[in-house]
């Protein structure tokens, strides 16, 4: 079919959130994608929207593609987005050549000798991903997202235990501490990129962040030792973004303790639904975590990377 391909504006934020959307339903049988997300990703300083979005129009204007690249490590990964609309495949072929090209030439920019470029895509896409494979994709890695129903009569506030102590993030200081921690909890698992605390907060998506939904744990005799950081701008659900507990204070059900916590907060909002995002092959346990303390898979998403020789 005919299509035409050009970048992204601020103002196609509704026309993008409204393809998202619509492959939200094919993919997992509602809508997910909030409107200030779209903008968000479109405002982010990572962006540079001229060099780094795709849009394919069919010949009627209907938008059904869209691509998106970023480079949050400054070295040789890329991350990049794509959504296409089911029967127009080619489109979707058309901007994933785009995003290819336009990774090589980051890493190169870089300093970098290739590219390692990364896509997220549900288990099921939209996508064909036979033209993935095709072109030297493959999976390495899958995450799910889980939810869980929370309501104030079963969802308390927890007590910590003896010894230890929850504070709420509302301080600028203890802003950074959360950072910091959640920085250094996170710095094992696969794919993580460090960001400055100021880098981080540039992101359009956290200048607003409500820092009542962020509480560091504090254990006597070892010190702050974890946090959560959590949020309430989606539509759907509640959602908890990060949470980490420090390697040598692990296993003393201090995870637990946060999530309950922020269960609890979000039933006291009025939220009936909390979810969060995880790595299946997570080495500090935080699936079997999160499903004691009864969470469920709600959809699943695999990571698929390729390759690039970097270009110049």
């Amino acid at each position: 079919m005919p299509f035409t391909v050009r970048a992204a504006r601020l103002d196609d934020a509704p026309a993008i959130c409204a393809l998202l959307n619509e492959i939200d339903v094919l993919e997992v049988g509602r809508p997910e994608t909030d409107l200030h997300t779209v903008e968000a990703d479109l405002k982010h300083p990572e962006a540079d929207l001229p060099q780094n979005s795709w849009l394919a129009h069919a010949a009627d204007g209907t938008l059904v593609a869209y691509g998106l690249l970023w480079d949050e490590s400054y070295a040789e990964r890329i991350d990049v987005d794509h959504y296409v609309l089911p029967g127009h495949q080619d489109a979707g072929l058309r901007l994933l050549e785009r995003m290819e090209a336009r990774a090589a030439a980051k890493a190169a920019a870089n300093g970098a000798r290739r590219a390692v470029v990364h896509l997220h895509l549900n288990t099921a896409p939209t996508m064909d991903t036979a033209l993935l494979g095709a072109r030297g994709w493959h999976v390495v890695r899958r995450y799910h997202v889980m939810t869980r129903d929370v309501a104030p009569v079963t969802d308390p506030t927890p007590v910590p235990p003896p010894g230890v102590r929850l504070r709420d993030c509302t301080a600028e200081p203890d802003r950074r501490r959360t950072h910091a921690l959640l920085q250094r909890a996170m710095s094992e698992h696969f794919d993580f990129q460090p960001q400055s605390y100021e880098t981080w907060l540039a992101d359009p998506a956290n200048a607003s962040l409500d820092w009542s939904l962020a509480w560091i744990v504090h254990v006597d005799g070892l010190g702050d030792v974890g946090a959560l950081r959590a949020r309430d701008d989606r539509a759907s659900m509640g959602w908890i973004t990060t949470l980490g507990v420090l390697p040598e204070a692990r296993g003393r059900g201090l995870g637990g303790m946060l999530l309950r916590h922020a269960f609890a907060a979000f039933a006291g909002r009025g939220r009936d639904t909390v979810g969060l995002g995880v790595d299946t092959a997570n080495e500090s346990g935080a699936p079997a975590l999160y499903e004691r303390h009864g969470m469920s898979v709600y959809f699943a998403v695999n990571t698929w990377e390729t390759t690039l020789p970097a270009d110049g």
